[in-house]
């Protein structure tokens, strides 16, 4: 094992891949000559030229566009949102043609591509850059959406998304692209659509995916000084939802607890609560509870920003409560 930045993580599974298949190219605004807005790139256009390594103008709309008919035309493009912010511009090719185009062309037409960059908050950038957008995409039939919470994960899954034949979503945080973390030294995928158990516990179960889920963590190891057993999950990928590894672990801890940076209304947090009760909900000891931020636009205020946003001790109360405590 290697120890890696989440940034060097998602440069190493784009450049290990367009190595591996001369259709893959990457494209998006400062992607080449100033090596990615987050340096995510770095060193690419070094190794594959300006053909694959593409700098675009600012103009999501037309560079998605361009993407998609790409893609339809067997080429497999990565192109890089500088924040998934600036994606609402571009919104009507990732919907209306890369998530329909196979449905619309009975199959005559895969589009194998890949959306990716930053998405939620990452600290003073005011409410037009601090949405997190997971739970639009994943409302969406025909696409796949991954938010990865670490550099391993980051780089196993975005080797998977690239291969994939479909559209796929990949979100990933500002404020984590500095993380380090181990990455194994050969080649490796992870699977789409599968959680993963971080962390083994009896009393209580914790969901939560991308960088949100370091609260989680926290609250957990808070909680065990007393003797209190959470089981964190790493959702990974929010569509497909690995619903099956949550049941297994409810059966076991008989509660739920699901930690989101979203918006309250109709999110990923109540899709998993919905499927929760009405599948397995005789095995709850107690309500779901659901962690979002507040219900307002991202604040810019540091102060405002930290009461908007969840945190750890929003963790810990709500597993007193379902644990009656």
């Amino acid at each position: 094992m290697k120890t890696i930045q989440f940034r060097e993580a998602i440069c190493e599974a784009m450049t290990e891949e367009m190595r591996r298949d001369e259709s893959i190219y990457l494209m998006g605004e400062e992607v080449a000559e100033y090596n990615g807005a987050y340096k995510a790139s770095k060193g690419m256009l070094d190794e594959f030229g300006p053909d694959r390594v593409i700098d675009t103008p600012i103009s999501e709309l037309g560079f998605a566009g361009i993407g998609v008919g790409s893609a339809m035309n067997g080429n497999r493009p990565i192109i890089e949102f500088m924040t998934f912010n600036f994606s609402l511009v571009g919104i009507d090719q990732i919907i209306n043609n890369a998530a329909k185009m196979r449905q619309m062309s009975g199959g005559q037409f895969n589009i194998p591509i890949v959306f990716r960059g930053p998405t939620a908050s990452a600290g003073q950038l005011g409410a037009t850059h601090s949405q997190a957008f997971e739970n639009w995409f994943a409302n969406t039939p025909g696409l796949k959406v991954v938010v990865p919470s670490n550099p391993k994960d980051a780089k196993g899954l975005l080797k998977s998304a690239i291969r994939d034949n479909d559209p796929v979503i990949f979100m990933e945080s500002e404020q984590m692209y500095g993380d380090k973390g181990e990455v194994p030294e050969g080649e490796y995928t992870i699977p789409l659509g599968v959680a993963e158990i971080k962390k083994e516990g009896n009393d209580v179960t914790i969901v939560s995916f991308g960088k949100i889920i370091k609260e989680a963590y926290k609250a957990a190891d808070e909680l065990a000084k007393e003797n209190i057993s959470c089981e964190v999950i790493d959702l990974r990928t929010v569509r497909p939802l690995d619903l099956e590894t949550i049941f297994t672990s409810v059966k076991k801890t008989n509660r739920l607890i699901i930690l989101e940076e979203a918006w309250p209304l109709a999110n990923i947090s109540s899709e998993i609560t919905y499927q929760v009760q009405s599948t397995i909900f005789d095995y709850l000891d107690a309500p779901i509870i659901k962690i979002n931020t507040a219900d307002t636009p991202t604040p810019y205020s540091p102060e405002l920003l930290a009461e908007w946003l969840p945190n750890s001790k929003d963790v810990v109360k709500a597993v007193k409560k379902v644990l009656y405590k």
